[in-house]
């Protein structure tokens, strides 16, 4: 596989991200799980799996529907954190390129946030369209530009003033592919997806000050923490200073409302 040395480094980097990234980033991806359990048409009956599950709680909002869920993702420590959260949700340990389920096993995938962190997105769409039953839906949500998830795009614009891109982290699929809507339409459609669309979904990011999205980049996830973690201690004390002048904008009664909206894309297998 061409992105092998990358999924070790993430596969690694998630058994060690679970709290973090539930206390700067859980409340935020929920925001769109509504709108990405309505694309695949989620109700009483619907058997969904949710894949890179992450704390499962895609597949808790699935069950809260009334369908019955499965979920997988590539972290052991991140799946045994989910199932105390959601024991009502079936839970293995799988990479979305190797799911282990019979074909036609489900009415719907989802994928909630996980597409930016596969090495080959492509392989998991065809997985996933492999466990689809004939007319089942897949969805998945990603986030939007960092023009537009501003969040992402204050902290990067911040290290490109003051500090470097190029840390020396293994080589990997661009962060931002599926944020491209016209990406998203290519991938579904190469994949073998019919009736493919994109649409953006708000979300707004709350931290409490004095925290600002360099704290979640740097704590809650693994590829942007890495590449802030190796800056020099110089330049991430001015990529602080940065931050901390542009969240100005978006501060309330000492909470900040960054926007970060999603791209949110779907198809059906025909």
């Amino acid at each position: 596989m061409q992105f092998d040395e990358f999924a070790a480094f993430e596969k690694n980097g998630w058994e060690h991200a679970v709290q973090s990234y539930e206390d700067y980033f859980g409340r935020l991806t929920v925001q769109s799980h509504s709108a990405l359990l309505d694309a695949l048409q989620v109700g009483p009956g619907t058997r969904m799996l949710d894949v890179a599950a992450g704390p499962g709680y895609l597949a808790a909002a699935a069950i809260e529907r009334g369908a019955t869920a499965s979920a997988v993702d590539f972290s052991a420590t991140m799946i045994a954190h989910a199932r105390q959260l959601h024991p009502d949700v079936e839970f293995q340990i799988a990479d979305a390129d190797h799911l282990p389920f019979e074909a036609e096993s489900f009415d719907a995938v989802g994928i909630s946030f996980g597409m930016l962190h596969f090495p080959d997105p492509e392989r998991a769409l065809e997985e996933a369209a492999r466990v689809l039953r004939k007319h089942g839906r897949i969805a998945f949500t990603v986030w939007a530009p960092p023009e537009r998830a501003v969040g992402f795009g204050m902290v990067l614009d911040a290290v490109q003033l003051h500090g470097k891109l190029d840390v020396g982290l293994p080589p990997s699929p661009p962060f931002f592919r599926f944020s491209d809507p016209d990406e998203c339409l290519r991938a579904l459609t190469e994949t073998g997806f019919a009736d493919a669309r994109v649409e953006e979904v708000e979300q707004t990011w709350h931290l409490a000050l004095p925290e600002t999205p360099l704290d979640g980049l740097m704590h809650g996830g693994v590829r942007m923490a890495a590449l802030l973690r190796a800056q020099s201690k110089s330049a991430l004390a001015l990529i602080e200073q940065e931050v901390r002048t542009r969240v100005k904008a978006y501060s309330q009664h000492g909470e900040l409302l960054v926007p970060m909206p999603c791209v949110l894309a779907s198809a059906t297998k025909p």
